[in-house]
C-alpha cells in the first residue's frame, strides 16, 4: 500500500513543480495523467493495483466536474457574459440539438446493432463538453474574452442540460413498446432536472456567501480554514441537486456564478484553494482513466467505433455549431475556433457509467465508443490548444491592425 502511495505522491509532486511549464507546452495535463495511469496499470509495470469500480469512479469524477463548474463560473467575466450572451445562448439553444441529432445520424450509419433509442442515448453522452479539458483554452488571455467567456457558459451549462436528456432517452430505451406518453415524460423530466438544479445551486450559494460573509465580518474564520468554505460549498450544491433528482452540474455552475457575482473582487483569493483541490481530483480522475479504463478498452476499438469518435469531434460538433453562430458577427476563424474546442471527458464518462447501470443490450458498445471519444479528445485538444489560442490571438490582432490602417 505505502509503494502505490509513494508511486502516486511522487508523481503529483513532480508534476506540481513544473505544472507552469507544461501549461506553455503542447502536451496538456490530462495527456500526462493518463500516459502515466496506463504506465503503472496492470498493462504496463503494474506499479499500482487498480480497482476501481463504477461507482467509486462516478463519484471521483462527479465531484471533480462540479468543483471545475463551480471554480469556472465564479471566475467568469460576468462583464463580458452581460455584454454578449449570444454565443453561447445560440450554441446551447442551436448547436447543442443539433451536435445531438448529427451524433444520431452518424450512429445510424456506422452501429446496425443499436436501437433508436440507444444511438440518441449515445449522441447526448458525446454532446457533453468537458470544462475541465477546455482549461487551457478558456484560461488563456490570448484568446479574445468574448470567445473564452461563452466557451466556458457553453461548457458549464451544456453538461447540465445533457442530463435530462439522457434520462428521457434512457426511460424511452427501457419503456420501449410499453404504451406512454413521452412528450410529457421529457418536458417534465427536463423541467425538473432544471429547475431543482437552478434552486438548489441559487439558494445553497446565497445562504452559504452571507454566511461566510457574516462569519467573516466577526473573525470567526481563520486564514488556514477560508480554503475549505468554496470547496464544500460547490460539492453541497451538486449533491444536492443530485439527491432531489435534480441536475447537480447546472447547481454548481449557477452557484459558481452567483458566488462569483456576490465575492466580486474577493473571488480570486476565496476559490485559490478549490482550485488547487479541483486539479489534484482531475489528475487523479486520468490516472485512473488511463490505469483502469483505457488499457482494458483497446482491444474492442474496431474501426467503426475510431471513425464515430473522430466524426463527433470534427463534423458532428462543429458543423452545427457553424451553422448556429451564423449572424453573429463573428469571424470564420472564431467560429471554427468555438466549434473545435468542445473537447470531450468527464461528464461524458459519468454518462457511459449511469448507462452501464442499466439494462439495454447496447451498453458496452455506447461505453466503448465514449472511452474512445474521451481518449482521443485528451490528446487531440490538449495538443492543439495554445497553438490554435495563439493563431487565432494573432489573427485577431491582424484584423484589428488592419482595421486602424
Amino acid at each position: 500500500m505505502y509503494a502505490e502511495f509513494v508511486v502516486l505522491a511522487g508523481f503529483a509532486f513532480l508534476y506540481s513543480v513544473v505544472a507552469g511549464r507544461m501549461e506553455r507546452s503542447i502536451i496538456s495535463g490530462p495527456i500526462v495523467f493518463m500516459a502515466f495511469g496506463f504506465l503503472i496499470g496492470p498493462l504496463a509495470f503494474s506499479w499500482v493495483e487498480v480497482d476501481v469500480t463504477n461507482r467509486e469512479f462516478r463519484m471521483l469524477a462527479d465531484l471533480t466536474l462540479a468543483l471545475v463548474l463551480f471554480i469556472d463560473a465564479a471566475n467568469a467575466d460576468l462583464s463580458v457574459h452581460k455584454a454578449s450572451t449570444l454565443v453561447p445562448r445560440r450554441m446551447l439553444l442551436f448547436g447543442l440539438p443539433g451536435t445531438i441529432a448529427l451524433g444520431f445520424v452518424a450512429g445510424l450509419v456506422l452501429f446496425d446493432s443499436l436501437g433508436v433509442y440507444e444511438l440518441a442515448i449515445l449522441a447526448t453522452m458525446l454532446a457533453a463538453t468537458d470544462a475541465a479539458l477546455g482549461k487551457a483554452v478558456i484560461t488563456n488571455k490570448a484568446v479574445p474574452s468574448h470567445v473564452r467567456e461563452g466557451l466556458n457558459m457553453e461548457s458549464g451549462l451544456n453538461d447540465g442540460l445533457c442530463v435530462p436528456v439522457l434520462f428521457v432517452f434512457i426511460a424511452l430505451a427501457e419503456a420501449s413498446g410499453v404504451e406512454t406518453d413521452s412528450t410529457m415524460l421529457a418536458l417534465k423530466l427536463v423541467a425538473r432536472e432544471i429547475g431543482i438544479g437552478l434552486v438548489v445551486g441559487l439558494g445553497i450559494t446565497a445562504l452559504g456567501t452571507w454566511l461566510i460573509t457574516w462569519c467573516w465580518k466577526r473573525n470567526w474564520i481563520t486564514e488556514i480554514w477560508l480554503q475549505i468554505p468554496v470547496v464544500m460549498l460547490a460539492i453541497t450544491c451538486f449533491a444536492l441537486a443530485q439527491t432531489l433528482h435534480g441536475s447537480g452540474y447546472i447547481a454548481a455552475f449557477v452557484g459558481g456564478i452567483l458566488f462569483g457575482f456576490i465575492a466580486r473582487k474577493d473571488t480570486h483569493k476565496l476559490v485559490m484553494a478549490a482550485e488547487g483541490v479541483g486539479e489534484t481530483l482531475a489528475m487523479m480522475t486520468w490516472i485512473v482513466f488511463g490505469a483502469a479504463v483505457i488499457g482494458q478498452s483497446f482491444e474492442f476499438f474496431t474501426w467503426q467505433v475510431v471513425l464515430y469518435a473522430v466524426l463527433s469531434l470534427t463534423i458532428v460538433r462543429m458543423l452545427p455549431m457553424f451553422v448556429s453562430l451564423t449572424g453573429t458577427g463573428e469571424t470564420t476563424e472564431s467560429k471554427l475556433f468555438l466549434g473545435w474546442f468542445g473537447p470531450r471527458g468527464l461528464a461524458s464518462l459519468v454518462f457511459a457509467i449511469i448507462v452501464l447501470n442499466t439494462d439495454l443490450p447496447g451498453t458496452k458498445l455506447m461505453a466503448t465508443v465514449v472511452v474512445c471519444t474521451v481518449f482521443l479528445s485528451a490528446i487531440v485538444h490538449g495538443v492543439t490548444a495554445n497553438p490554435m489560442a495563439s493563431a487565432l490571438a494573432a489573427k485577431v490582432a491582424r484584423t484589428g491592425s488592419d482595421a486602424k490602417q
